[in-house]
């Protein structure tokens, strides 16, 4: 069986005000495009279909349209919501869409999802569990706030909310988990919205030893594999959200596995979308028209930082942004400025600790004697008196 593993589509989400739907319906389009040519038999979208739980209609359409051509031919697509997604929303056009093997959970449930593979016959069941909050958990996980104690009963929470999953699992099935969770050891971006307080909502790899040949995960965006029992992977989100993702290759997951057997991955690389860059001109604005005349990263958003030794004008901002539209930041950086608040912030540091920190760096990380730190200050009060001697005479 052929598995297409996406997540994290965040339909509906802007950049600083700018629209990224023509974006996403590339994407979409081009989603389409590989589970025919993959021949994937079954979709699994593992959350945050939208980007808040109040999406704008035209992102609703886009998903609408998406799914009803990814199961074109009775391919079975399996979709949970995530910590953005409205659970009821995700799961209401469910009377419409299950006819065409089109499965919508939008709250914690102890069901597994079963499919068959039209092409090879094979059945798969899904573990599939959508965001587990202490709200739509309903539950209360830890009394006092501890956030040590919150971490370990969420975690084991959901390690028993995932083995209730699995217990429907057989040898001759292929046997899946999917969940839009942060599992301890993944790499988190800025354009994901923090669903731990303090890191208190993490789950522990070996909750979701269930048994699973292949853990299909949402939430992070950098496409990546977690260490646990069998293969655990965030697919990453299909366009990059913030600039924290620039230079990210974006991708989807194929996973080739037959019952009882080890998945074989491939990462298949996107091609949709508008990249994010970042400029440093450290050779200030004749540095960046120069760029700009050259063409480079023609189709970006970029994130500039300028180097300058005098202001910038508005009239200088105002042509970098009409000189191309996907200039999103515009930050000016100061030589002399950066000195002077380095020099204030050295300044607030007792002398003392000043010396031991220099001293330090210096030797290695090497703490120096009491009485080395003592023959220093000395020495600064006797050039202090010095200059004040020069100074009065």
């Amino acid at each position: 069986m052929r598995i297409l593993h996406t997540g994290d589509w965040h339909l509906g989400k802007t950049l600083e005000g700018r629209s990224r739907l023509a974006e996403q319906e590339q994407f979409l389009e081009e989603l389409v495009r590989l589970a025919d040519d993959q021949q994937a038999d079954l979709i699994l979208m593992a959350g945050d279909v939208y980007d808040s739980v109040n999406p704008p209609a035209a992102a609703e359409q886009l998903f609408y349209d998406a799914a009803a051509r990814l199961t074109e031919g009775g391919r079975p697509m399996v979709v949970i919501a995530g910590n953005h997604d409205q659970p009821e929303r995700v799961s209401s056009i469910t009377p419409l869409v299950s006819s065409r093997g089109i499965t919508l959970i939008g709250m914690p449930v102890s069901e597994v999802v079963t499919t068959v593979s039209a092409r090879t016959g094979e059945t798969a069941k899904i573990a599939a569990l959508p965001y587990p909050s202490e709200a739509r958990l309903n539950e209360l996980l830890a009394m006092d706030g501890d956030e040590d104690q919150l971490r370990r009963a969420y975690s084991e929470r959901v390690g028993m909310l995932m083995k209730r999953l699995a217990h429907a699992f057989t040898p001759d099935t292929v046997n899946l988990a999917m969940s839009h969770i942060y599992v301890l050891g993944g790499v988190e971006c800025d354009s994901e919205r923090p669903i731990q307080v303090g890191g208190a909502y993490t789950v522990d790899p070996s909750a979701l030893a269930v048994g699973a040949s292949y853990t299909a995960l949402g939430h992070l965006h950098r496409a990546q594999a977690v260490k646990g029992e069998g293969v655990i992977r965030y697919s990453g989100s299909p366009l990059a959200y913030s600039f924290s993702e620039a230079g990210q290759a974006k991708s989807v997951t194929m996973i080739d596995v037959a019952p009882g057997g080890s998945p074989v991955i491939e990462e298949v690389f996107l091609t949709s979308g508008r990249p994010l860059v970042r400029w440093k001109a450290n050779g200030g604005l004749e540095e960046v028209y120069r760029w700009l005349d050259e063409g480079r990263d023609a189709n970006a958003f970029i994130d500039l930082e300028i180097t300058l030794t005098e202001a910038m004008g508005l009239a200088d901002i105002q042509r970098l942004r009409k000189s191309r539209d996907g200039i999103v930041h515009i930050r000016p950086v100061y030589p002399e400025m950066e000195a002077l608040e380095l020099e204030i912030e050295r300044s607030r540091i007792p002398l003392p600790d000043l010396f031991r920190k220099f001293y330090q760096r210096q030797t290695g990380g090497a703490e120096p004697e009491d009485r080395l730190v003592q023959l220093f200050l000395e020495l600064v009060e006797e050039e202090e008196q010095d200059a004040a001697e020069v100074s009065g005479g």
